[in-house]
């Protein structure tokens, strides 16, 4: 079995160590001997979406994300929302998770548009929320660690939470939200990298992919976390 990662603007899109999640995508599926092929997608490129099986969408500063908002809106619109739609796997993270919404009011007053294939809005804020975060997802009984630091607050209307918040602010410091699921499609703000303190997320979005690409029939093979889930059972320690 084989899969191909498509990281969008790579180059603009790259604060916060976020490519570790592509890293580790690529590291777990090797480890069950799946191939993984990268495949980097920025400025002026369409989007593959015939033989991508998951997107990554990283965050960036405010001016990259305007840079980003236009270059989607002009070339990458038709597919990306074709994508999404045909429930392929998708992880955004921050500014990637905002710009899939209809839009992020910057703390300037800037307006920057989104695909508003999610029906979600970030409005900017006046300080940011910074810290370690825990939150909790029912559906799938899984607990989920991560680093925020953003100053965006973002509504998620009627869209499912990845989480509800245990610990830190999540989407807006408000409603206890973080993070929002539609369809496969997953946007968190999560740092960290998120999928190398949360395993069980990897897994999840490999084995989406993989039944996507070749059927229900398809499991993945355990692997051995003792040490991921040490690491992560000792940062929600120091969380109480």
């Amino acid at each position: 079995m084989e899969l191909t990662i498509c990281h969008l603007y790579p180059d603009l899109l790259n604060v916060y160590g976020d490519v570790g999640n592509v890293l580790i995508l690529k590291h777990r599926a090797a480890l069950r001997g799946i191939d993984v092929n990268i495949v980097n997608c920025s400025l002026g490129e369409d989007i593959d979406k015939e033989n991508v099986d998951i997107i990554f969408f990283g965050g960036g500063q405010d001016y990259e994300q305007s840079i980003v908002s236009n270059d989607l809106d002009e070339i990458k619109r038709d597919s990306f929302t074709s994508y999404i739609e045909d429930g392929k796997v998708v992880l955004a993270i921050c500014g990637g998770y905002q710009l899939l919404g209809k839009y992020y009011t910057a703390p300037n007053g800037e307006k920057i548009n989104g695909l508003g294939i999610l029906d979600i809005y970030t409005e900017g804020g006046d300080n940011r929320f910074i810290g370690n975060t825990e939150i909790f997802n029912k559906e799938f009984g899984e607990t989920y660690v991560g680093f925020e630091n953003h100053s965006g607050r973002t509504y998620i209307n009627n869209h499912t939470p990845l989480g509800k918040c245990i610990h830190g602010y999540g989407n807006n410091g408000e409603d206890g939200n973080e993070g929002c699921i539609y369809k496969n499609t997953f946007g968190s703000y999560f740092h960290g990298s998120f999928l190398s303190k949360n395993p069980e997320f990897a897994d999840r979005l490999l084995t989406l992919a993989l039944k996507k690409k070749y059927g229900d029939d398809v499991k993945l093979e355990p692997l051995n976390d003792d040490f991921e889930l040490k690491a992560k059972s000792s940062i929600i320690e120091r969380l109480k």
